[in-house]
């Protein structure tokens, strides 16, 4: 939204830079983009100043050019020009050295200290096209003035150069979308009255040309205003009108236009003239028409209409889509004589639907969609139709028509000073609140010691709670006048969120999803036989359906497993051999008397672990995949503490159970913990008898689990430190049965404070080594928070480790 300085300051009185009425409305709350500064003539005649001819000779050495002096205030200067009606005694505009001239259809150059034919010239005498003020160039202007020698040229031809501000107004402030909101709000900033045009003027000098309106929807329009003014002549604006509409990036039409366009961006009451003779029946009718109806706007295009678009309608047919855009017959044009103006305050949700599905967006559409001011149409009315009277001529020929039978009241808001106080987190004086509010036209009743009633008005829709009233408050004392406590706390609290379930599961899809993972969603019914062949299934609690529509679908599923070996048997069957699945559901037992339900997450990996490709060759999937995304997610909720055991059930070809060794247990004393996961080779025999012939990987995450971890996991923040990373590689030939989470634990057992991080990157089982043997080739990551390490410490730190990896896991190293 473009807002003009001086068009600004016809409401309101200020001496201040335009960079800062800038700051202090961006401090408000109406950010300021840019300011950019338009001149109606380039260079706006910087450096050119009224002077005087004392004298002027024939140049000697030039028939043609002559040799003047110029008194120009500061100094006399010599000036050579060429122009034939140059004479002593004439008042001229002298370009001095150093300023540039910007020539009509020409480049602009900068005037030096020159000898020419031999004679010194300091400046130059201009013609008005050398200048940029016109196009003739017969001679030098001779300028009819008193004013002083030296007074700049700028002041002569009163040209004050244009500045205007673009506004990134945001959609809750429309009350600021127009020149007067803008005012409105430095009222309240420099507590400075506000000018409003005068409407006293105004007065119907007849009746003889009045239009009926009738609103058939007053749901979609809640107040209709009107007149006509009749013998008005349709012609091109005055310079005044134009340069106004100019300055804000408005092209001009045509008079009457200009003036319904100048009024929205003045008050910002959103006008539209229509051509009476367009309106047959005299009439004006607003409704809606007929899903499906044609009606051409005014760019000439023809739009299908909704059965919700409101319609201005004469007695027959649509004249204009209400609020949005004219139409192309009842527009103004040079022929017309007769206006009907229409001022009115249209429902923002009516406007919003139609301006959004024709996809019009109009600077009327602008303000309505987002709440105009009910309570302005007629004034607006008033001060449009005698603008247009000043610029069009005509007189106005109808009373005012004002349908309004329900009025939209003030928004009524009760609050306290100390609650205002407490929010903002300053006692500020309760005279002080009265006045800022009372500043933004918020009238306060019911006034105690303790608090008030706020009558808000209809056009500040954003201002309807009493946390609204606050903001208003405080953004007019100033954000920056709220110091800050020498503690950084805050008396007030607010209450903390209670864990959102959805939103942690949104979370975890993402993260599978942008991991190449695929959601499923399974039938919570299954066949009975499959918990014949687990071990980690309670037959015993199995819920039975009791009409089951066959065998297979015959009881509650306990497990998500089996579910999701049939979606993969069904993509196989279909060349989809590559999977990465997951699903979050429920599984269903019988608890006592009644029943049982729990939420986990299923994952599931089957086929190659990534899309063939010339730089990398293709695996199969393996354990370290499906540990990998179980991980992730743990890293995801923080969780960082938790042990690991291996599992034997029959289902499993091998896996793993994970146990979260955070408070969780020791709280609630319970004998046996829920595993936060099971995760494993799906046994082969399983796989078969679900259809599936290819090695499947699975992990089930207990969701409640999930969530007590979640819940009690802290965060600690530390610095990054100063020092350098040290890596170690040891190779070493243990038992077969001897797992990586044995080494780990010893390694953090045994030296936690410098060994940092502990991997592997080889395993080798082969008949280079014994029977029940394997060889590990293992990496240490050391590191002191404080100091660089030394080649002695480590080789201590590693001896240590050497001898308790003998000692407790019968470890050979390989040398």
């Amino acid at each position: 939204m473009r807002i003009s300085l001086n068009w600004l300051k016809k409401y309101i009185s200020f001496e201040h830079s335009a960079e800062e009425i800038a700051a202090l409305l961006t401090a408000s709350g109406l950010e300021v983009e840019g300011i950019e500064r338009a001149e109606k003539v380039p260079g706006g005649l910087e450096g050119m100043v009224i002077g005087e001819v004392l004298s002027c000779e024939k140049h000697p050495n030039a028939d043609k050019l002559s040799i003047t002096t110029v008194d120009i205030g500061s100094q006399v200067s010599p000036i050579v020009c060429g122009a034939p009606n140059v004479a002593a005694g004439q008042k001229v505009v002298i370009a001095t050295v150093g300023s540039t001239l910007y020539p009509a259809g020409g480049e602009p150059f900068k005037i030096k200290k020159a000898k020419i034919r031999g004679e010194v010239s300091e400046g130059m005498i201009c013609a008005e096209d050398e200048i940029g003020l016109g196009s003739s160039h017969a001679g030098i202007m001779v300028l009819d003035t008193h004013l002083p020698n030296g007074t700049p040229a700028a002041q002569y031809f009163q040209l004050e150069s244009e500045e205007v501000l673009e506004i990134g107004l945001t959609p809750n402030r429309a009350d600021a979308a127009s020149h007067m909101g803008v005012a409105r709000e430095l009222k309240a900033l420099l507590n400075r009255p506000l000018q409003l045009p005068s409407v006293d003027a105004f007065k119907v000098e007849n009746t003889d040309h009045r239009i009926e309106v009738e609103v058939q929807n007053l749901e979609a329009c809640p107040r209709y205003s009107g007149l006509t003014i009749s013998d008005v002549e349709v012609k091109e604006s005055p310079e005044w009108l134009r340069n106004r509409l100019l300055s804000i990036g408005l092209q001009p039409i045509n008079n009457i236009v200009d003036v319904t366009n100048f009024v929205l961006h003045e008050l910002g009451q959103p006008l539209h003239a229509f051509d009476t003779a367009a309106i047959k029946g005299d009439k004006v009718v607003i409704r809606t028409l007929p899903q499906g109806a044609a009606f051409t706007t005014l760019d000439e295009k023809e739009r299908k209409l909704q059965a919700e678009d409101l319609m201005i309608c004469n007695a027959e047919e649509g004249m204009c889509i209400a609020g949005v855009f004219g139409g192309h017959k009842s527009g103004v044009k040079e022929s017309t004589k007769a206006i009907f103006l229409e001022s009115a305050y249209f429902s923002p949700d009516w406007i919003r639907r139609t301006a959004q599905h024709h996809s019009l967006k109009t600077d009327a559409s602008f303000r309505y969609e987002r709440g105009a001011d009910p309570n302005i149409t007629v004034y607006a009315l008033k001060r449009a139709a005698l603008l247009i009277k000043k610029v069009a001529g005509g007189y106005i020929s109808s009373e005012i028509t004002d349908i309004y039978p329900q009025k939209v009241e003030d928004f009524r808001i009760e609050t306290t000073y100390s609650y205002i106080n407490q929010l903002i987190g300053k006692d500020i004086p309760a005279a002080e609140t009265d006045r800022i509010l009372e500043s933004l036209d918020i009238k306060l009743t019911d006034k105690t010691a303790e608090g008030f009633t706020a009558l808000v008005p209809p056009y500040r829709v954003d201002v309807q709670r009493p946390a609204d009233l606050v903001e208003e408050v405080l953004r007019v004392y100033g954000y920056d006048n709220i110091e800050t406590s020498e503690t950084l706390s805050s008396s007030y609290l607010a209450a903390f969120p209670a864990l959102d379930e959805n939103l942690q599961q949104r979370r975890i899809s993402e993260l599978l999803a942008a991991n190449g993972f695929l959601e499923t969603i399974t039938n919570s019914l299954t066949k009975p036989e499959y918990a014949q062949e687990v071990d980690f299934i309670d037959k015993s609690r199995t819920v039975e359906i009791l009409n089951k529509l066959s065998e297979d679908l015959g009881v509650m599923r306990q497990s998500l497993l089996f579910g999701g070996l049939e979606v993969i048997a069904h993509n196989i069957n279909r060349r989809q051999r590559d999977l990465k699945l997951f699903e979050f559901g429920k599984t269903y037992q019988t608890n006592g008397d009644g029943f049982e339900e729990k939420k986990f997450l299923g994952i599931w990996l089957s086929g190659n672990a990534g899309a063939e490709h010339y730089l990398q060759a293709s695996r199969p999937v393996a354990f370290q995949d499906i540990r990998l995304a179980v991980e992730k997610i743990f890293g995801l909720f923080g969780i960082r503490e938790y042990d690991t055991q291996v599992i034997h059930e029959k289902g499993f070809a091998y896996g793993t159970e994970i146990m979260y060794n955070g408070r969780s247990k020791r709280r609630r004393g319970q004998s046996k913990e829920e595993p936060l996961a099971r995760l494993g080779k799906v046994a082969p025999a399983l796989a078969t008898l679900a259809g599936v012939k290819q090695e499947v990987f699975w992990a089930e995450v207990s969701w409640a689990a999930l969530l007590e971890a979640y819940k009690e996991h802290s965060v600690t923040y530390q610095p990054i430190s100063k020092f350098p990373e040290v890596r170690r590689d040891l190779s070493l030939v243990i038992d077969k049965k001897v797992q990586f989470e044995d080494i780990s634990k010893i390694t953090n057992r045994q030296e936690n404070s410098l060994i940092k991080r502990v991997g592997v990157f080889d395993v080798y089982e082969g008949d280079k080594l014994e029977e029940g043997k394997k060889a590990y080739a293992l990496s240490f990551i050391l590191q002191d928070e404080e100091k660089t390490l030394t080649d002695k410490v480590i080789d201590k730190v590693m001896q240590r480790l050497i001898k308790t990896f003998e000692d407790q896991l019968g470890a050979v190293i390989r040398k």
